[in-house]
């Protein structure tokens, strides 16, 4: 901006003059710069809007026009501490006899205490040689063998510079990746496990000859011998093992105790006896009144929501604040004021008043279910009514007999009732109405050329267009004030020139004339 030099030779403010001239002007840059404002508020209202109304057409709608949403079955075990059952989609309804004979173990050595004729214990690092006594030979060929299922025997090498470390590694490699050894410089043990459970990562340590034997001994790798466990002492090892059950007389085993068979995966958690479990797949008649009172509970928050959007009051005589304005106001006084401007956006806002009346238009209407026509009331689900339901709540549905709903919890659950004694007759209903939310949905959001995208809500492509039009009104609107700006501030620097000039005239005339 040009550094401007006025009022020097009038003494005029001629800033405050100016300001004064374009101020009518200015008022039209500041009334589109609000317009376009508040048009951004409205747009970013309708996106969080949208975002929700789209939520529930793609978590709930599209899929409960299905009936194989509602194809929910759980299954109950005689005894939850033997057994645990989750029921898939696969599921079918039937009762089943489930006996456990063995759990899955995993194959877990402790070795024997080290014993050393010095105080100072061993480490990792601690050299073989150093503490496995003289009786020993230790040399390029020294060792004792690992096995690991059905793999072949390895030799593990323990020369005279091995240390406990190597011997880690060893077993490590031999084990292919399978296997954890340790050495716990506590107990100054060896410990070697499988990771996974099951027969098939059991090993064994043998030595093969005299001093082959004696450094397993040195080492407390008691011998574990193929197909057995060693039992309690210095030296412990307990066998994988795979888990067995038998289900409705057939056999399956695995590696560890989870087995999914036919929809059902079933953890064993202990071994039965007798005639085993009792499994019973039925009808989850909790699950569907679950979905549904969901629904209801997103949909009640959506379209109260969407009331109170839609008869929001309006915010009289208020604008978004220029920053001049905002220099007179506090943060909180700014946040205060612009939250009663976003609140009433979509005060009588044609595309809201369209979606909601079309929501709440399904469900005031009823569906024929085997050639008569029902309503939600029949399952027990209303309105609370005009004079009942707390302002902007008017539409939103409650559940006779919900426990968690404190204006209807006491009255009798017809929808369970209905759900328990005639499931099929429920989901033809819910399906049929869900299939029209779908339909009328996917009407609401249809795509209009240069109106609205598909899929979404609102007119978005339509308030693109608008905000980006002031865009292009404000940028002309302020080179307009600019330019009249200039040039009222180019004829007051003409008028102070003159001035200048009529001063210095006068001046010289004066001294022409000797005063």
């Amino acid at each position: 901006m040009p550094m401007r030099m006025t009022g020097l030779m009038s003494g005029m403010d001629t800033e405050s003059v100016i300001k004064e001239l374009v101020a009518v002007r200015q008022k039209k840059v500041d009334t589109a710069k609000k317009a376009q404002t508040k048009l951004e508020w409205k747009q970013d209202a309708w996106k969080s809007l949208n975002t929700k109304i789209k939520n529930l057409q793609s978590k709930y709608v599209n899929n409960l026009r299905f009936t194989s949403a509602y194809a929910k079955l759980k299954t109950n075990v005689s005894d939850s501490s033997k057994a645990n059952v989750i029921t898939g989609e696969n599921a079918t309804a039937s009762v089943q006899n489930l006996k456990i004979t063995h759990l899955a173990k995993t194959a877990y050595f402790t070795g024997g205490e080290i014993k050393t004729t010095g105080e100072e214990k061993l480490t990792a690092l601690s050299k073989v040689s150093d503490f496995i006594g003289d009786e020993v030979t230790l040399d390029e060929n020294s060792s004792f063998k690992f096995k690991l299922g059905d793999a072949e025997a390895v030799d593990i090498k323990v020369g005279p510079e091995t240390t406990i470390s190597d011997i880690l590694n060893q077993i490590k490699e031999a084990g292919d990746g399978k296997l954890n050894a340790t050495f716990d410089e506590k107990t100054q043990r060896f410990f070697i496990s499988a990771k996974e459970s099951g027969k098939d990562l059991n090993f064994t340590i043998s030595g093969g000859d005299e001093n082959a034997d004696k450094i397993v001994a040195g080492l407390g790798l008691k011998a574990v011998p193929e197909g057995e466990e060693a039992g309690e002492g210095e030296a412990t090892y307990v066998k994988g093992q795979n888990a067995e059950i038998y289900l409705n007389g057939a056999k399956f085993e695995n590696t560890n105790n989870v087995f999914e068979i036919n929809g059902l995966t079933i953890t064993a958690l202990d071994k039965t006896e007798g005639e085993g479990l009792t499994l019973t797949t039925e009808q989850d008649t909790d699950g569907i009144y679950d979905m549904i009172k969901n629904f209801f509970k997103e949909y009640n928050s959506l379209i109260n929501e969407m009331d109170k959007l839609y008869n929001a009051e309006k915010a009289k005589d208020m604008e978004p604040l220029t920053d001049e304005e905002k220099e007179d106001m506090s943060d909180s006084e700014i946040e205060k004021w612009e939250k009663k401007i976003k609140d009433q956006l979509l005060r009588r806002d044609d595309s809201l008043y369209s979606v909601a009346d079309g929501l709440k238009s399904i469900f005031a209407k009823g569906v024929e279910v085997d050639g008569k026509t029902m309503y939600l009331s029949e399952f027990g689900i209303n309105t609370l009514g005009y004079f009942l339901a707390p302002e902007n709540e008017k539409n939103a549905y409650h559940i006779d007999g919900d426990e968690d709903d404190e204006s209807t919890s006491g009255n009798a659950d017809k929808l369970k009732s209905a759900i328990a004694n005639d499931p099929d007759k429920v989901i033809n209903f819910f399906t049929s109405i869900f299939n029209n939310m779908y339909k009328k949905m996917n009407d609401l959001s249809k795509s209009v050329e240069g109106t609205r995208s598909f899929g979404t809500f609102y007119d978005d492509k339509k308030m693109k267009t608008e905000y980006d039009g002031y865009k292009g009104k404000i940028k002309d609107l302020e080179k307009a004030l600019a330019d009249y700006e200039d040039k009222w501030y180019k004829k007051f620097s003409k008028m102070e020139t003159a001035m200048a000039k009529l001063q210095s005239n006068t001046s010289a005339v004066t001294s022409m004339l000797g005063q």
